[in-house]
């Protein structure tokens, strides 16, 4: 158990983009979202919140959802509010901080761009500095765009420009290519490689399971416990060890 209420010395609060983005709320020997508590807590503890705001429209069961991010948030201090027991407009404005979870990331931001939250989550993230944890299509909705995510399209949204609280995309769950595997489809990187002979494509990072990316200003660091692969048009994809400083992304 990790308390929320921890020492913070030599942390120093940014009063704009402060997002914490998560391959995966569930990796393999850790419980749910356990494998990222710790920057959490910091991240919420240092910019002194009481309440985070979910947004469970990945998924079709809204309180069934509730029930289970509800559970680590309150074993750390921190209270849970989701926003279809509320006006979500208003609930957006007044938040303290916002956790989008995962699940079908074209569902998410069809639901999003719905009640008009696509403008509105992007101000207060942007423009108020409140803190955002993205986790698997959370993560994938907080950047350009969701071309890069490995959903099905089970529902269609009005665009697939997302809230853009980074200039790229991410691609969550990223899987290396398996030699040994007999399965002959296109790879992952294949896929993504695709995307980017398309004219208007941006870099993607590929977190891996257990990969985070803390965003804090104009500072960015992959954080977790384990790298990732950073795709860039017309470049050799590149592998980023933990700790790897990853700010140029922030400039495209």
């Amino acid at each position: 158990m990790i308390s929320s209420r921890y020492h913070l010395d030599g942390l120093v609060k940014m009063a704009k983009r402060q997002l914490l983005l998560l391959s995966s709320s569930n990796v393999h020997g850790h419980e749910y979202l356990e494998y990222a508590a710790k920057d959490i807590c910091e991240l919420l503890t240092l910019n002194n919140v009481s309440t985070v705001l979910f947004v469970p429209y990945a998924l079709s069961n809204h309180e069934e959802y509730l029930k289970k991010v509800e559970q680590p948030f309150r074993r750390w201090g921190f209270q849970v509010e989701s926003i279809h027991n509320q006006n979500p407009l208003e609930a957006v404005k007044q938040a303290e901080a916002i956790f989008i979870g995962g699940g079908n990331t074209f569902r998410l931001l069809k639901t999003l761009y719905d009640l008009n939250l696509v403008e509105a989550i992007n101000e207060r993230v942007l423009k108020n500095g409140i803190p955002y944890i993205g986790s698997s299509a959370g993560t994938n909705v907080a950047t350009r765009s969701i071309h890069t995510t490995n959903d099905m399209p089970i529902v269609y949204p009005p665009s697939f420009d997302s809230l853009n609280l980074v200039p790229f995309n991410i691609n969550p769950h990223y899987q290396d290519p398996d030699d040994g595997s007999k399965h002959k489809g296109e790879t992952r990187e294949e896929r993504i490689m695709q995307y980017l002979e398309e004219k208007d494509s941006s870099h993607v990072l590929g977190l891996r399971e257990g990969a985070t990316l803390s965003v804090n200003g104009n500072t960015a660091v992959l954080k977790g416990l384990i790298g990732a692969r950073l795709f860039i048009k017309g470049q050799k994809p590149r592998e980023i060890d933990v700790g790897s400083d990853l700010s140029y992304l922030l400039k495209e």
